[in-house]
């Protein structure tokens, strides 16, 4: 089991940029590959980005790919997301996540098919984009 904690959202102008991050204490999160998904208001939950086990194999949604980056360092029990040119759409609460994982990082994959893959979740942390 891992607990995880995410932390960096805000309110960030049109084109600015975040680095939200995700953490958490057990000694087992180096074990687990990641995500982040996001949703917003009245939409359902969106999925961003997964990093495998040790970060040599990522997966971007079509939307994010360019803009964001998701990395982790697991001597300090760390996932990132940096998001640059953000646009008033990328508004959200944003979650990461811990689990199996998708099969491949090279497949095409619902957004509901990418959460089945994970059991942990966080709380969330807020995105706000002004335009």
């Amino acid at each position: 089991q891992v607990t995880l904690v995410e932390s960096g959202g805000g309110l960030v102008q049109a084109g600015g940029s975040l680095r939200l991050s995700c953490a958490a204490s057990e000694r087992t999160f180096s074990m687990y590959p990641l995500a982040w998904f996001r949703q917003a208001p009245g939409k359902e939950r969106e999925f961003v980005a997964a990093i495998n086990w040790n970060g040599d194999r990522t997966l971007y949604a079509d939307s994010m790919k360019g803009r964001f980056t998701i990395s982790r360092v697991n001597a300090v029990n760390t996932m990132y997301l940096r998001m640059n040119s953000l646009k008033p759409e990328d508004a959200a609460v944003y979650y990461c996540a811990a689990g199996q994982g998708p099969r491949t990082y090279s497949g095409t994959y619902s957004s509901q098919a990418l959460a089945d893959a994970y059991n942990y979740w966080g709380q969330g942390t807020q995105v706000t984009v002004s335009s």
